[in-house]
């Protein structure tokens, strides 16, 4: 049995020819008669009465009519959907660590197709929310970044989803603040000059361990912790706290504006600096969409690599 079948039958009813259903499917009328009965024989059963002056729909046929419209309905439906000039719009989706460069590329490949023909996403969430998005096919390209404190649990996760890493770039961690706090002017922020302000945080989850951190040097004992959910509250919260976190010296002045600045970080003994390896997150053996490669593309003109 084939949709062309049912598609045949329901026409034939309808017109109650087989001569009209031939015209009007543009087939041959014996190809037609060719395709019912192999329909009838498949079925063990009799669809029409045909006599002189037409065809008729058999009990039988009557209430197999009832089941094809149903199944052939659907398959329209999915036709108008999803098939040339439907309705559907392709989906893509981006998670990401709260990376304001990650944003930018998201702008920039965006700005390249007719989005009314698209159904983005960009999702700034936490670091495990990163990986199931990915891992789920909820977005199709991840965000985030490895450093010697955390490799090891985040790969191991990485693994278990069945995802791969590809690097981008790697960064030495630096203190962002606003353009106005007290050590915005130096050349360099030690760890011990930091003691006397709140070192803001993305939160995790309530049970989230702090390899899950988004923040380099996460095991370092802070004397003030603040932690928030958005990129806004933070730069907020830099502003009316005199706050700072440690990140990659990666900022977007187009998207947060000019009032924040990276210094870079000054470690010591006790606390010692720490490569950022920044990176994409995909599902092995994925080939990327035209809008997963164009990511990619933006992502690294972002970060210049």
């Amino acid at each position: 049995m084939t949709l062309t079948q049912l598609h045949y039958m329901i026409v034939i009813s309808e017109t109650q020819s087989f001569n009209k259903a031939a015209e009007q499917l543009y087939v041959s009328q014996p190809s037609l008669t060719s395709a019912v009965k192999e329909l009838e024989r498949e079925l063990g059963i009799t669809l029409f009465l045909r006599s002189g002056r037409g065809v008729t729909l058999t009990n039988d046929g009557r209430e197999f009519l009832l089941y094809a419209r149903q199944i052939y309905g659907q398959y329209e439906s999915v036709l108008e959907r999803y098939g040339k000039g439907g309705t559907y719009k392709k989906k893509f989706g981006v998670s990401m660590q709260h990376y304001s460069f990650a944003v930018k590329a998201f702008v920039d490949m965006a700005k390249e197709f007719d989005m009314s023909k698209y159904e983005f996403a960009v999702r700034e969430t936490k670091t495990v929310d990163v990986i199931c998005d990915v891992s789920t096919m909820k977005s199709e390209i991840g965000v985030l970044y490895l450093c010697d404190f955390n490799r090891k649990s985040i790969e191991k996760l990485l693994r278990s989803a069945g995802l791969e890493f590809h690097h981008l770039i790697d960064c030495q961690a630096y203190v962002y603040l606003w353009k106005n706090h007290p050590l915005a002017g130096e050349e360099s922020i030690s760890f011990e000059q930091l003691k006397d302000y709140p070192c803001l945080s993305f939160e995790q989850g309530d049970n989230s361990s702090f390899y899950f951190a988004e923040e380099i040097l996460s095991f370092n004992e802070y004397s003030q912790v603040i932690r928030a959910n958005d990129r806004a509250t933070m730069l907020n919260l830099m502003v009316g706290l005199n706050g700072y976190t440690l990140c990659s010296g990666i900022i977007c002045e187009e998207l947060n504006g000019s009032d924040y600045l990276t210094v870079p970080f000054r470690d010591d003994e006790q606390n010692p600096n720490s490569t950022m390896e920044i990176g994409y997150i995909v599902r092995k053996n994925t080939i990327l969409s035209k809008m997963g490669e164009l990511y990619v593309k933006k992502l690294k003109d972002c970060l210049h690599v």
